[in-house]
């Protein structure tokens, strides 16, 4: 029975059960595209249905106790035990309503670039490679390196790597969903490798984070005539050439000024769709933060500079702290988390946006 107090989780179930009904179908079940989109949907209202399963479950059975009380001493306890549960139930589907950011549950594409330090901010950066590359194994995703630039002593320049899920995540489990909070600048304080003198320095890298878009993303139109195309050989290390064929692409997009280049695949064909791959990402991203200025409702800002004031975490290797400077989130554990334990700073992350969220609701 539907229930008067939460006509938008009825609307939900509604929706979901179209969708379930759609998705049956042997037009759309053939249509890879569609699919995609329907079961994005799908699992975007399923914790809204499934929180408002469980509530009408507790509403039900708590009205069939009251109505058998006067009969059954058991009934009444029921009833109240049932009265107990029902504040819980009802506070887990508001919480479900809040809306979500509707890119939760897409795949991500991450840049890593060195910042200030020198050869040291580059050793870093390749440690935040890692850090996320070990992370994304540990939640099952699939991860792909698009293009990376090294220094001759195993440090990266910089490095852009698309983190995918498998299958159709529900929005809380998508990579976007905790990856989001990653854009900005990194600082690390430790002793490089290169100093002689055992003296600590601070250095940087900065991660940019967007959602990845779909190929048939038709929010994106992109005209052929606004892109400047040029082709060059791939690069390794120090400069020098790792294939004898012009398969590097460097896209621009003349409009916006965002310039992709891609390297790593095999052919230029290749790298000409990965690069627009990206490049759609981007111009999604951007779009999505005009419209959140526009209705004043801002994500995360992502620290586009490299100054190592804009921090948003330190990592401290000689006392093996780490602080995440918007949560006020600490803890000792920086070589775990180095390994990709990183679940509990995300958190912080994840669990103060949605105290925001809570907030402007009421």
């Amino acid at each position: 029975m539907a229930d008067e107090q939460f006509p938008a989780a009825q609307t939900a179930l509604e929706e979901y059960r179209r969708i379930e009904q759609e998705m049956s179908q042997p037009e759309v079940a053939s249509d890879p595209d569609k699919m995609r989109k329907l079961g994005r949907r799908h699992a975007e209202l399923g914790s809204i249905v499934s929180a408002y399963t469980a509530y009408l479950q507790v509403r039900d059975d708590l009205e069939a106790a009251r109505e058998m009380a006067s009969e059954d001493p058991d009934f009444a306890e029921e009833a109240r035990r049932l009265e107990a549960e029902l504040p819980a139930v009802q506070e887990k589907l508001h919480t479900a309503l809040i809306p979500r950011d509707p890119d939760d549950a897409r795949d991500t594409i991450m840049e890593i670039k060195a910042g200030t330090g020198g050869e040291e901010a580059a050793l870093f950066a390749g440690d935040l490679l890692r850090m996320y590359l070990r992370y994304a194994e540990k939640r099952g995703w699939t991860t792909t390196i698009q293009s990376e630039n090294r220094t001759e002593l195993g440090g990266i320049k910089d490095v852009q790597v698309a983190i995918r899920a498998k299958g159709t995540p529900a929005p809380e489990d998508g990579v976007w969903a905790s990856l989001k909070y990653e854009g900005g600048v990194h600082r690390v304080q430790r002793i490089p490798v290169t100093e002689s003198q055992g003296r600590i320095q601070t250095s940087a890298a900065g991660v940019i984070v967007f959602p990845e878009a779909d190929d048939d993303n038709d929010e994106i139109e992109i005209d052929p005539k606004d892109l400047k195309i040029d082709i060059f050989m791939s690069s390794g290390p120090g400069g020098q050439s790792v294939n004898t064929t012009y398969s590097a692409v460097r896209m621009t997009h003349i409009p916006t000024g965002i310039v992709v280049s891609m390297q790593d695949e095999k052919s230029q064909i290749q790298n000409r769709a990965a690069a627009l791959r990206v490049l759609k990402s981007r111009l999604l991203a951007m779009k999505h933060e005009q419209e959140a200025a526009e209705a004043a409702d801002l994500r995360h800002s992502q620290v586009r500079s490299l100054d190592r004031s804009e921090r948003i975490r330190t990592y401290n290797f000689p006392e093996n702290r780490i602080v995440d400077h918007r949560t006020n989130y600490k803890a000792y554990n920086l070589d775990q988390v180095l390994d990709g334990d990183l679940q509990a700073v995300i958190d912080s992350d994840i669990q103060a946006d949605e105290a925001e969220r809570l907030a402007r609701q009421s």
